[in-house]
């Protein structure tokens, strides 16, 4: 199998051709950066990351005050969306839909994670079970809602976030953006968002802003173009990955990132992803889901600026063998947005990666598989990957590392680690779907997964913005 492109996908950060002229990237040879991770320094670099929380100053109760002003009520979902299957399109036209591609409710086992009910086997009804472990401890059988701001919807596979209206600073452009994350403990505590100690070393792939008396976010720089149109045209079947030619669907200016550094407020980090940029309310009042998808993200299902709300797509993934939901929404390369349905962030690609967790890493790892399991697609409960992505539109149930109540290492930026099932564990029938970290690290030290084209394996040289919102046990 070819490698990715690496040179028109990482290093490409002048967005503006490729957003006003929707130009395709063209795929061809692809160079991977890749690292060397050894687990014998895993345990230590990972007890520094965890000790880092301890040594920041708490925020004063002047810059706390602040943050407060952005807190906003729990949003409650919109009513008369469709099922979140209707999102897919038919199997001709996925790759060059626009929207948010298959939900997290798919049509089979393979693109539907949602966990059995605890009666199946037994000799007792479902109503004879009481509530979960997690309701004492969110550390134990769930499920866990991880980004409580907003509220989940399981029948649809969506989440509803407040949705928030700041501004360009010297202008007057409206910026519709939501909030997910952010690096402070006490903020994440009072506005429901998910705490990741690691965006405090993000600083250099963050935009900086300040936040208003009403506690939005004027930003200082940033922009980003929702009009192109996205495509993809796959590799031959059985082969779909790396497609032939690409072109994300939301392209950023070369200073946007979804982080933002707020300066009036203690330099607080915020993962705050725009949805929508320029447009005044009446252009992107979806609040039933038809959104235009010329003015808003890939991943909104539906947009009620009115009532300051915007349902999102969810995504089925594994972390540490359990399965989750998370949003996709930004990516620094062009071909991982356009796969992802998401925004090309140029800005965000200074992040370093290949360290996971080492003093200082602004990441955490995800793996996702290149040539997984595709046969019946949604039908195969072992399907996964790239390939089977872009074979049936339904998304890759890729694999996380740490995320909060699993592990203390989480982040919203996760550095993509692609890995390839050799022709030898394919040929001896030892391909299947894999759903932990450490299983992935053993197989690889078998030999029986490498790098893409058979590439040493390690990080991809790219870093996708998916925030975890809800584990599912």
């Amino acid at each position: 199998m070819k490698s990715l492109i690496r040179s028109p996908l990482i290093s490409s950060t002048r967005p503006t051709e490729s957003s006003t002229r929707l130009n395709v990237f063209a795929s061809g040879r692809v160079a991977v950066t890749l690292s060397s991770l050894f687990l014998g320094s895993l345990v230590a670099s990972l007890a520094m990351a965890e000790v880092a929380p301890l040594t920041r100053e708490p925020l004063s109760p002047e810059a706390m005050a602040m943050h407060i002003q952005a807190k906003r009520p729990v949003a409650k979902p919109a009513t008369t969306l469709e099922p979140a299957v209707a999102l897919a399109a038919t199997a001709s036209t996925v790759n060059s839909a626009q929207g948010p591609g298959g939900g997290a409710i798919g049509p089979g086992p393979g693109c539907d994670l949602f966990p059995a009910p605890p009666s199946v086997g037994a000799s007792v009804p479902l109503s004879y079970f009481g509530p979960p472990p997690s309701t004492t401890n969110p550390s134990l059988v769930g499920p866990v809602q991880l980004l409580s701001s907003g509220k989940v919807d399981a029948a649809h596979g969506t989440i509803t976030l407040p949705l928030y209206k700041g501004l360009l600073g010297g202008t007057k452009k409206q910026i519709w953006y939501i909030l997910t994350d952010v690096d402070n403990a006490g903020v994440a505590a009072e506005l429901g968002l998910n705490f990741s100690t690691k965006l405090t070393f993000a600083s250099l792939a963050a935009r900086t802003g300040n936040l208003d008396a009403n506690g939005n976010i004027v930003f200082d720089k940033g922009t980003v173009d929702f009009s192109p149109k996205r495509n993809i045209v796959p590799g031959p079947a059985g082969a779909e990955f790396p497609p032939k030619s690409f072109a994300p669907g939301s392209v950023g200016d070369a200073n946007y990132s979804p982080f933002v550094r707020i300066v009036n407020a203690a330099n607080v980090i915020y993962n705050a992803p725009m949805v929508a940029f320029d447009v005044d309310a009446s252009q992107i009042n979806f609040p039933n889901g038809n959104v235009d998808y010329s003015k808003v993200h890939d991943q909104v299902v539906a947009i009620d600026p009115i009532a300051m709300t915007v349902t999102l797509n969810l995504i089925n993934g594994f972390s540490f063998g359990r399965p989750v939901w998370y949003l996709s929404m930004d990516a620094t390369i062009p071909l991982a947005a356009a796969i992802e349905h998401n925004t090309f962030a140029p800005l965000m690609a200074k992040l370093l990666l290949g360290h996971d967790d080492s003093f200082a890493s602004p990441v955490e790892r995800i793996f996702i598989a290149t040539n997984g399991p595709e046969s019946g697609s949604c039908n195969n409960p072992l399907r996964q990957g790239l390939s089977a992505d872009l074979a049936d539109g339904f998304r890759p149930n890729n694999v996380l590392g740490g995320i909060p109540t699993i592990a203390l290492d989480y982040s919203p930026a996760w550095d993509a680690q692609l890995f390839t099932w050799t022709n030898a564990a394919i040929d001896q029938g030892f391909r299947g779907q894999v759903r932990e970290e450490f299983q992935i690290l053993n197989f690889v030290q078998d030999g029986l997964i490498t790098g893409p084209g058979g590439a040493p394996f390690g990080s991809s040289g790219f870093a996708i913005n998916c925030p975890i919102v809800q584990r599912l046990d």
